[in-house]
């Protein structure tokens, strides 16, 4: 089977169109009461690799669903005037994630590494 645009190509669209923030400036924004970092990683992952303290966890699924007011699935949170950061593992799918949410007219950016380079930079993980 050959496709007409492959996973990575698809992320590299993606990722030239949204706002992308480094994993040191993410970290500066744990304690802004302004932001909110949405964890998109399967809840295994959150638990396998622990999560960034305060984050909001949203499955990848279902994010669409819960930024969307019209939704019998919206989230609350996502209704707030605030500054919102997805993140997945490696920034793959919040790349995906972010633009489906800029489409929608949902403002939002994406941490551009992922959360594979946040404890390496220093920041702050929570467990268990």
């Amino acid at each position: 089977m050959t496709l007409k645009v492959t996973a990575a190509q698809l992320v590299g669209r993606a990722r030239a169109r949204i706002e992308e923030v480094e994993t040191v400036d993410a970290i500066a924004m744990v304690e802004d009461p302004n932001v909110v970092i949405v964890d998109l990683r399967d809840v295994r992952e959150r638990q396998r690799s622990g999560y960034i303290p305060g984050s909001f966890h949203c499955p990848r699924g279902m994010a669409e669903f819960w930024v969307d007011p019209d939704s019998p699935y919206f989230k609350e949170v996502f209704g707030q005037d605030k500054k919102f950061v997805f993140h997945c593992a490696s920034g793959w799918r919040s790349a995906l994630t972010v633009a489906a949410l800029n489409d929608m007219g949902f403002e939002a950016a994406h941490l551009r590494e992922g959360f594979s380079t946040w404890e390496a930079y220093g920041g702050p993980v929570e467990r268990g």
